[in-house]
């Protein structure tokens, strides 16, 4: 270790290394004197050496004053001088050559190991420094690709999460719509029964039409959820002013949740507009509330937080259903019980619930899901078992005119009754359907024709000499809702349109989202919402999307 350590001292320093060479040409002159006879014949034998040593240690250059300064001391000292510096002839000439032979020879030879051993050791030092880089590299893409394979399984989970969630959104929505078209036939019919009503019969008729309505409006409810949860429920999306609306809740939910929960709300400033259906974002919020409070019987703390909120692509990635952008952050957190991970991932899964038999039907959860999904937003759960649990509502931004929340009629007092003067024309594929809508209009008091289908109904246009609105359903065979109103506004016009319909992907719903200036009334209905829809649309404001 200390020899190569002397080599590139010397080499770095050129100076030094041509004082080396000269003091090894004088040490083998003093090595020469020091043998005496016993070389006697070698004159230069033991300067070789020393040009060797020179030539390793300093290279070509030292190498070469080595031998020189030999040469001259051996001519100087050793051989006998003829004329000063002039040597015998011819054996100190051919001594002479000789040993200048020989010292080129070994300043050559040493040079060129040198240059091959500086060569390797640079090229050995390379590969050392390619090989650390290459190790670098890999240790680096090795970890991308831990990432990446991380962020794929988690991407994939999210995907066979999404599809079994909408294999199930598939098969309840589409129980919900039959439903629908069964439930208004009942909710309908007990309806008009409990109006005819007299009075003088037994009390226990009265009641069983008030439990069939109740059951059925239950099931309603329920059907409602399923929609939801598969997101075809047909949705009013306007500008919403997210502080406004959780601020005008604070009273209902510390009515709701009782004297136990203490209830927060934390907004924030400057916090820009979403844009989702405001009744079904206050539905949304009463749901997670209910189930904050299940989750807190002893009391405890609910917030209800709204901030501006950016998801990047990062985020994104990681959750294979959201586009990266702008969202306005509504989250619900509370002090409770909180969930394990694998409540956490059924939590939206329909019918799944943690509560006891009778306390709850396991869709609150999936209607919120179903309801943000729908309206283009991202839902989240953070909860730890024992710490609480955050909900949090990612609705998407929206930049245009100011928010205003249009809220329908409170449905308190006595519904609207018709006027025998201003007809209604019903149009409606399935004849116990219609039959109730006719019989439901005729008890408001309207004057009501029917048609089982557009062509006829576009018959009864052509008859009737006055019809003030059309009452039609959105689905039928041959022609729809939608195209029925189109040509009957252009054979009257000012006709006044209303649609119905239990299938909530139709010609007035896109993307589930409700057409503007269409007015809209979804099965089954009661007789008081259909008396004020009726007459709202008949006044000119029962647009659902303005």
């Amino acid at each position: 270790m200390i020899f190569p350590g002397l080599v590139e001292a010397v080499r770095v320093r050129p100076w030094l290394s041509y004082l080396l060479a000269a003091a090894l040409s004088v040490l083998a002159l003093l090595v020469r004197f020091a043998t005496g006879d016993l070389l006697a014949g070698y004159p230069f034998i033991t300067f070789i050496p020393a040009v060797f040593l020179a030539a390793f240690l300093g290279g070509f250059g030292p190498g070469l004053l080595a031998a020189v300064l030999g040469g001259l001391l051996v001519a100087y000292y050793i051989v006998t001088p003829q004329d000063g510096f002039g040597l015998d002839w011819p054996s100190g000439y051919v001594g002479m050559l000789l040993y200048a032979l020989t010292s080129l020879l070994i300043i050559s030879v040493t040079g060129s190991l040198l240059a091959a051993v500086q060569r390797q050791k640079a090229s050995d030092e390379a590969l050392r420094r390619l090989n650390a880089e290459l190790e670098t590299r890999i240790a680096e893409r090795t970890a991308e690709l831990q990432a990446e394979m991380t962020e794929r399984f988690v991407a994939e989970a999210q995907i066979r999460q999404m599809q079994k969630t909408e294999a199930i959104g598939q098969l309840t929505g589409g129980i919900a719509h039959d439903f629908n078209n069964m439930l208004a036939i009942v909710i309908g019919s007990l309806d008009i029964a409990r109006r005819r009503l007299t009075g003088d019969e037994h009390d226990l008729v009265r009641t069983c039409l008030d439990n069939a309505m109740e059951g059925a409006q239950r099931a309603a409810a329920l059907t409602q959820r399923l929609l939801a949860f598969s997101r075809q429920q047909p949705l009013e999306p306007q500008p919403v002013d997210a502080n406004k609306l959780v601020g005008g809740m604070s009273e209902l939910l510390r009515r709701t949740l009782g004297e136990t929960i203490r209830v927060e709300t934390v907004l924030a400033g400057g916090l820009w507009r979403s844009f989702a259906d405001p009744a079904q974002l206050e539905n949304a919020i009463v749901n997670l509330a209910v189930n904050a409070r299940d989750a807190m019987p002893d009391g405890g703390r609910l917030t209800i937080e709204t901030a501006n909120s950016d998801l990047d692509e990062r985020y994104a990635r990681n959750h294979a259903e959201v586009t990266a952008g702008q969202y306005v952050l509504v989250s619900v957190s509370d002090t409770g019980t909180g969930m394990s991970a694998h409540v956490i991932e059924r939590a939206f899964d329909p019918f799944y619930t943690t509560k006891g038999v009778g306390r709850g039907t396991g869709l609150g959860l999936s209607q919120v899901y179903g309801f943000v999904k729908q309206s283009g937003g991202h839902v989240k759960i953070y909860s730890e078992v024992g710490q609480g649990t955050t909900v949090k509502l990612y609705l998407p931004r929206h930049v245009g005119e100011p928010a205003r929340i249009q809220r329908g009629e409170s449905g308190e007092g006595h519904p609207p009754l018709g006027r025998p003067e201003i007809t209604i024309l019903v149009v409606e594929d399935e004849e116990n359907v219609r039959h109730m809508s006719v019989d439901a209009l005729r008890e408001l008091g309207y004057t009501v024709v029917q048609a089982s289908s557009g062509n006829q109904a576009l018959e009864q246009l052509v008859l009737q000499p006055r019809i003030d609105l059309l009452f039609t359903d959105i689905v039928m065979p041959d022609m729809t809702g939608r195209q029925l109103a189109e040509q009957a506004a252009a054979a009257r016009a000012g006709l006044k349109v209303l649609y119905t319909t239990g299938y909530t992907r139709n010609a007035v719903v896109h993307n589930g989202i409700l057409d503007r200036g269409v007015a809209f009334l979804p099965k089954p209905f009661t007789l008081d919402q259909l008396a004020r829809k009726v007459d709202d649309v008949l006044a000119d404001r029962g647009a659902n999307r303005p």
